[in-house]
């Protein structure tokens, strides 16, 4: 997976990347990684998996992700909130 440049990311590009991570690595229906979805009631995350997916996060972006950044992410929107917040570092 190659690293993202934040001059051209969009918020559909995060998204498509992340239905993808969240396909390959956690078995989630593509469909249902809408923005809105919550990563535990919606999609069926659990904390470790959480941890899993903040990693994927540090793969995409390659920066390191501070827990404390990626403690308030419930949704799909927040994760692709908290990599905006990254790439604008």
């Amino acid at each position: 997976m190659s690293t993202l440049l934040a001059a051209d990311i969009t918020d559909s590009d995060l998204l498509a990347r992340l239905r993808e991570v969240l396909q390959d690595i956690f078995e989630v229906e593509p469909a249902q990684v809408t923005p809105a979805a919550n990563l535990f009631t919606d999609l069926g995350l659990d904390s470790i998996d959480a941890v899993d997916l903040a990693i994927q996060v540090q793969e995409m972006t390659g920066m390191r992700i501070k827990p404390e950044d990626f403690k308030s992410v419930r949704t799909v929107g927040d994760v692709i909130g908290a990599v905006r917040q990254l790439l604008v570092r």
